[in-house]
């Protein structure tokens, strides 16, 4: 499997890790940058390539998933997440990287780099790339309700107990 990484500054230590670590464990890693340390980088040149070259690779039919670090991984989520057909998800936990795919069938994972020690993290990716989506019912319609509203800007209708009584304003 691909695995499509970028980050910023903040990341770069944790990016080289992971690329590192994915050769070892069987995985190919994709390097979109930063290549070297320069503090007044900007994440969206980086994360958004990686965002990219996932959706581009999933549309094609292959397994491909992406990482994105920064200090935070705020950022770099909210990035990834501009791409269309990407769905990320920000990690801060086992659990959290668990949910991220077996729930909302997350293609790209974003952590922070200044937050947790480096075997965290690491656990963090490994869980995500190792976890299938569930597909359950209630999770897929709700994936899929996010992918119509992204193709048509079309909200969701709301559910019969969210209406509000007759005659109230």
């Amino acid at each position: 499997m691909r695995v499509h990484l970028g980050s910023d500054h903040a990341g770069l230590e944790l990016k080289h890790h992971l690329a590192t670590w994915l050769v070892e464990h069987g995985y190919e890693p994709v390097d979109h940058g930063p290549l070297s340390y320069d503090p007044d980088d900007d994440y969206p040149a980086f994360c958004l390539r990686a965002a990219e070259a996932v959706a581009a690779e999933r549309a094609e039919g292959r397994d491909s998933l992406g990482v994105v670090i920064g200090g935070s991984g705020n950022g770099e989520q909210i990035a990834a997440n501009k791409v269309v057909g990407v769905r990320a998800a920000l990690a801060w936990s086992d659990e959290t990287a668990t949910l991220a795919r077996e729930h909302n069938d997350a293609t790209v994972l974003a952590v922070g780099g200044r937050l947790h020690p480096l075997d965290d993290m690491t656990r963090f990716v490994e869980i995500f790339l190792r976890t299938e989506f569930s597909g359950a019912e209630r999770h897929a319609r709700r994936i899929g309700q996010l992918a119509d509203y992204e193709r048509t800007h079309e909200l969701p209708p709301l559910p019969a107990s969210a209406e509000p009584p007759a005659g109230d304003a």
